[in-house]
């Protein structure tokens, strides 16, 4: 059993399989809506993307977008995002840690985060905010996508520890079991930590996944 320490061990061990979990028969409805509102979204935007995986959301926001710089902590989904068709949108891969995003540069005017709110320790919500806003423009557009709990569809929950964080145990194709931390927030606090850092505050509630819209009150360099 690995806690959540391994997390970035686990992705890498799951990046041949990830996409799997977009392959799911009752979340296809609300997938096709999610990948109409990305792919237009984004249009005419220098987009950091944050935790960017296989770049499966990589494929929809390059639809529009002027550029993006997807980053990510494991090298085995970059690789694997690496050999994907983006068209013509300039698309660079980057190994780097959220927490700290030392090897991006650059001002860019709009960001992504796909299911990466929901592995952010609650403690450490504020500061990962704070680092990704310093590699931002002011009144930066910012997306976050992530699950909501479904019953009989969402891995159930393993436990919670005493910070309120919730855990999941997940088993690969390989028999390796791994717990991994896995938060499902409500509207009201994600509301809650966003308010210090952003404007025009959106939350869409879709069946399966939330999406949080807002632009940045401040650049935080």
């Amino acid at each position: 059993m690995c806690n959540d320490d391994n997390l970035a061990l686990y992705y890498a061990r799951r990046a041949a399989e990830y996409e799997q979990i977009y392959q799911k028969p009752e979340r296809q409805a609300d997938l096709q809506k999610l990948q109409e509102y990305f792919g237009q979204l984004f249009t005419g935007f220098d987009v950091l993307e944050i935790a960017c995986g296989t770049g499966y959301w990589t494929q929809v926001i390059a639809q529009n977008a002027k550029s993006i710089l997807a980053v990510d902590y494991a090298e085995e989904p970059l690789a694997i995002a690496d050999r994907k068709n983006y068209g013509n949108c300039p698309v660079r891969f980057v190994v780097d840690d959220a927490f700290s995003l030392t090897e991006v540069e650059g001002n860019f005017n709009a960001a992504f985060c796909g299911f990466w709110w929901s592995h952010v320790p609650k403690n450490m919500l504020s500061s990962f905010l704070r680092t990704l806003h310093g590699k931002l423009a002011p009144n930066a557009l910012v997306l976050m996508l992530d699950n909501i709990f479904v019953e009989g569809s969402s891995t159930p929950i393993s436990r919670t520890d005493a910070d309120g964080n919730a855990y999941q145990v997940r088993k690969l194709a390989d028999g390796t079991v791994y717990e991994v931390l896995k938060n499902f927030p409500t509207p009201d606090e994600i509301r809650t930590t966003l308010a210090p850092f952003a404007a025009g505050i959106e939350i869409i509630e879709l069946e399966y996944y939330w999406i949080a819209k807002y632009r940045t009150i401040q650049s935080n360099r």
